[in-house]
């Protein structure tokens, strides 16, 4: 006796999934932001600072780096869940 075989399809798309493109936007996005912050800070403090400051310089430079990815981390959830949210067709209301 044949057993009857499952389909093979793919399991469908969440409704609020973003699309591949914008994720991986997002995710630059983040990676450029960090890298810019953490310039910023490296230079400020190198700017600032006479004498040996690479330990300070360090840390200004994580802590800037961690900063700007956390706001332009929080940007980019916003804006997918807002991308997501209009392909799906708006809130629904019951």
């Amino acid at each position: 006796m044949d057993q009857p075989v499952p389909s093979q399809q793919p399991p469908e798309e969440h409704p609020y999934a973003a699309s591949r493109g914008a994720l991986i936007g997002a995710f630059v996005a983040v990676v450029v932001a960090g890298l810019s912050g953490a310039a910023i800070g490296y230079g400020l403090v190198n700017v600032g600072c006479t004498g040996n400051c690479n330990t300070v310089s360090g840390i200004a430079a994580l802590l800037g780096g961690l900063v700007a990815a956390g706001g332009v981390a929080i940007v980019a959830v916003l804006l997918l869940r807002s991308m997501a949210e209009w392909k799906a067709g708006g809130i629904r209301r019951s």
